[in-house]
């Protein structure tokens, strides 16, 4: 078979490949149980069970082989990348490694798909490296653009969802019950409209069932989470912990210095209202309006003339 032929079947298995690696390794299992059941209704499962299992153990082990070519990142770096994965949502212990992998895994397929293009269109010439580089860099760099993208959007989402979540944490700490019960509830009774703040609540609250000091807790929950509103709580309450004062108080005045900060920023956002619709209107209001009132007279000066 020729190479002209092969390599767009090559290229195609190895994106379909790195695709189905990076969705497999983010997505989440069922329960044991569910497992269970299922086998026990169809056991032909059971088998096919293994055999992914199987295959997915050879792509972890894969992943920090393919990551040591970008492993030579400085621990500071390292840290600030966990941070922003953690930030988009990607709190587990290999997502750094998997994120390192499914980068060099598409700069790998960008230099074949640049080959490829500049093999069919160039020809061997000077074009071809230039091809194999555009494509290949716009391959490494699209994992990062990605992430920037989802870590923007969950940020929104969380700065979106804090305002309900810090009202009925003040009800549930005005009621008599401890932050910790109150955190829980937050996490039963939002789980449903505000999913994103939910799972950074459930996990800060296993840490505390797991012996962590709720300081670092809390710490910790502001960094990942990326929210300044939510960093700026969780200090709030480390220094209610830490003085003895009183937690309803704190979160009362939090709650209310963020309902001023959202009023403020939609006055931000009205007050900008009348500056952007310039740019429609005039691109497509103003056309119109202006062949509504001056195409009768053109038309009566064109026949007059």
């Amino acid at each position: 078979m020729e190479l002209t032929v092969a390599l767009p079947w090559a290229i195609f298995g190895a994106i379909t490949v790195g695709v189905w690696a990076f969705a497999n390794a983010f997505t989440k299992e069922d329960s044991r149980a569910s497992q269970r059941l299922e086998e026990l209704r169809n056991p032909s499962t059971r088998k096919k069970k293994e055999t992914d299992k199987g295959f997915k153990n050879v792509l972890i082990q894969a992943f920090p082989v393919m990551a040591k070519a970008l492993g030579s990142k400085s621990e500071f770096e390292q840290n600030e990348l966990r941070v922003r994965l953690a930030n988009a949502g990607y709190n587990h212990e290999n997502a750094l490694q998997i994120y390192l992998a499914v980068k060099v895994a598409l700069l790998a397929a960008g230099a074949l798909l640049g080959t490829a293009y500049g093999v069919f269109v160039y020809g061997l010439t000077r074009n071809l490296y230039l091809s194999i580089a555009l494509v290949g860099g716009v391959s490494f760099y699209l994992p990062e653009l990605v992430l920037r993208m989802m870590a923007s959007s969950r940020k929104q989402k969380v700065f979106r969802s804090l305002p309900d979540a810090l009202d009925l944490l003040v009800i549930c700490v005005e009621a008599g019950l401890g932050l910790d019960a109150g955190l829980r509830r937050i996490g039963d009774e939002l789980l449903g409209s505000h999913p994103e703040l939910c799972q950074d609540i459930a996990l800060c609250n296993i840490q505390v069932q797991m012996g962590r000091a709720r300081r670092e807790v809390l710490r910790d929950f502001g960094i990942r989470t990326g929210v300044d509103d939510v960093k700026a709580l969780a200090a709030i309450l480390i220094q209610a912990e830490r003085f003895g004062s009183s937690i309803g108080q704190a979160l009362r005045v939090q709650s209310d210095a963020m309902r001023v900060k959202r009023r403020q920023l939609a006055e931000e956002k009205a007050q900008k209202s009348a500056v952007q619709l310039l740019f429609p209107m005039v691109l497509f209001i103003f056309p119109g309006i202006f062949v509504v009132l001056v195409g009768p007279a053109a038309i009566k000066m064109m026949a007059i003339l």
